[in-house]
């Protein structure tokens, strides 16, 4: 969870700490004072959007740090960036905005592409808006929220349907390239045919022209490689004619072994100590003595074998010319046309069997499909019961959510278009199926889409209900709405505060609100407000407010009657009732937990 978040120069604040409760925390304030940028700050803390005009007057830069604690998924992602934990296993994340517009992340004291803190979000974070309100009418967001609830179920199937569909879709393309481009893939095989009839004459060796190139150097230069070889031979053997008389033709061998003669004459331990070496150093000559007679003995000035190199050189730069830069590239692009004529067989023969394992792979795909819509279908009764029922308890006691699973017709002839249970549908990479909302918002009423059949009020507690029924399924742990009762009143408002505090039951619920009947059922209550420095400008601070100051607080929100008797006394019954609400609720969930641990110790009796 989000345990602390601190924002300095952002909007109106110049730097206040937020504390937050593992419960319900609630964020309120007069118009203006700066709560949206406390939402900002938890924005861009999840890798949202930077902007320089977000900066506040005079500041260099806006900084927000947050403080996360547990989450095996938040910490996986901090452990694949090589980000460290604090000594008590926190995790700190850091985003910066410069004046400039330019913006900087560090997550675990790494700094880190700002798509690692989207990651981190996905994994610790979830905000919620009026802007999410609007996403929720999009039939894609639908079809995902109906997903996010079904779980595995739905993950197993879609991830078997999608990888049959990529090899359909591959296998589709195939043959109707080879229907549609038959005349110009003959053209392309005959073309390929050809080059690779010309490299099988010329018969290319791999690295062949680089040693074609060695030999033509060696011939033309036989004379002159000749007589440094011979050079080198007497300089190490001695000449083939010996001149007894001055030495001077003696080599290094027999100066090697004149000079082993003389040590051992010596007797003296240490000039024979250095035997050894100078029988190493003659050995070694012998050696080379032998390597340049065979070289010589090979060395021959054959202009024919010239001639035959030379004429091999231009058949193989007649390749080389065409289709790579040297004979190993020719002979790659030989295999690559190989493979690709392979898969120009435009026979009959070749197109029905591509036809067939088409239709063997639409088949299974078809069956994927099936089995996906199905799970979703099953998923999609069970969310429409829990948001009901949730909406019961948001004041439309009458209204009823139904969530539709229909398969999206395909246009004639579409290359996406697959035949599921009879019908011709679009097989698209989610599936099939188009998922939708529909509201019946009171009794008689025809159902509706979301976008017609609710206000703005009811959209509010459409989308609450939805993440209260989402809650067991959701893994993100901290839940943040913004102004998300907006709309919103009267004894709605009521239960809108309540199912708030449910949820924060299993999650960590930060809610911005206007509302006394919400912020009444908090944990931690958070105000956000202006001071005035002396000579200087209003900025904003947040605050964790005690019990009288929540009084005060609520009273201001009831009706702007905080310093009366009236509204002290209003506020103190709406905690009173909310505390009420929440111990009931508390009792009745320990009941539930301990009817449900008695109907498994039952059931293991009984087995």
């Amino acid at each position: 969870m989000l345990a602390e978040m601190r924002i300095q120069g952002l909007g109106v604040i110049d730097d206040a700490t937020l504390e937050l409760d593992p419960g319900l925390t609630v964020l309120t304030g007069e118009t203006g004072a700066g709560k949206t940028m406390v939402v900002t700050g938890l924005t861009l803390l999840g890798g949202g959007r930077a902007e320089a005009s977000r900066v506040a007057d005079g500041a260099r830069r806006a900084v927000v740090e947050g403080r996360f604690t547990g989450g095996a998924a938040a910490l996986a992602v901090a452990d694949e960036v090589g980000a460290e934990t604090d000594d008590d296993g926190t995790l700190i994340a850091v985003r910066t905005v410069g004046a400039d517009g330019r913006s900087r992340a560090h997550l675990g004291g790494r700094g880190v592409p700002v798509g690692v803190l989207a990651r981190l979000a996905d994994a610790a974070l979830a905000v919620h808006g009026q802007n999410d309100q609007l996403r929720l009418l999009r039939p894609a967001e639908q079809r995902a929220l109906l997903d996010r609830f079904a779980g595995d179920a739905v993950v197993a199937p879609l991830e078997r349907y999608r990888h049959v569909r990529t090899e359909w879709q591959a296998v589709a393309a195939e043959l109707r390239e080879r229907r549609d481009g038959a005349r110009r893939l003959a053209q392309e095989a005959d073309l390929l045919r050809r080059g690779l009839t010309e490299i099988a004459a010329v018969d290319p060796q791999p690295g062949e022209d680089r040693e074609l190139v060695d030999q033509a150097r060696r011939l033309a230069a036989a004379d002159d490689l000749r007589e440094a070889a011979t050079v080198a031979r007497a300089a190490v053997a001695g000449a083939d004619v010996l001149d007894a008389a001055d030495g001077s033709a003696l080599g290094a061998v027999a100066l090697v072994g004149e000079a082993r003669h003389r040590i051992a004459g010596t007797g003296d331990p240490e000039l024979t100590a250095l035997d050894a070496m100078l029988a190493d150093v003659l050995a070694q000559l012998d050696d080379v003595g032998g390597e340049l007679s065979a070289y010589l003995d090979r060395l021959d000035a054959d202009p024919e074998r010239l001639a035959q190199v030379l004429t091999r050189q231009a058949e193989l730069k007649a390749l080389t010319r065409k289709y790579a830069a040297d004979t190993d590239g020719v002979l790659a692009w030989a295999e690559e046309a190989r493979a690709r004529l392979g898969r120009l067989d435009t026979s009959d023969d070749a197109l029905a069997a591509l036809a067939a394992r088409r239709d063997e792979l639409a088949a299974e795909l078809a069956a994927h499909a099936a089995a996906l819509s199905d799970a979703r279908a099953g998923a999609a009764a069970r969310l429409a019961e829990a948001t009901t029922a949730e909406l019961g308890g948001l004041a439309m006691p009458d209204a009823r959510l139904l969530v539709e699973v229909t398969p999206r017709a395909a246009a004639p002839g579409a290359d996406d278009a697959l035949s599921v249970g009879g019908a011709t549908v679009v097989a698209g990479p989610d599936g099939v199926d188009e998922v939708e909302l529909r509201l019946v918002a009171h009794s008689g009423a025809t159902p509706q889409p979301l976008h017609r059949g609710a206000s703005g009020g009811e959209l509010s507690r459409v989308m609450l209900a939805l993440e209260v029924a989402l809650a067991g399924a959701d893994p993100v742990p901290t839940m943040v709405f913004d102004e998300v009762d907006a709309g919103v009143g009267g004894r709605a408002a009521v239960e809108i505060g309540r199912r708030l505090a449910r949820l924060a039951a299993g999650h960590q619920v930060v809610v911005v609100t206007h509302l006394p009947q919400v912020a009444a059922y908090a944990d931690r209550h958070l105000v956000v407000d202006k001071a005035r420095s002396a000579g200087g400008p209003a900025r904003s601070r947040v605050r964790t407010l005690d019990e009288a100051e929540r009084v005060s607080e609520l009273a201001r929100m009831l009706a702007g009657l905080d310093d009366t008797r009236t509204g002290r006394a209003h506020a103190e019954e709406l905690l009173a009732a909310a505390r009420g609400h929440r111990e009931a609720d508390r009792r009745e969930g320990n009941s539930r937990r301990s009817s449900e641990a008695g109907g498994r110790r039952r059931s293991v009796v009984l087995a």
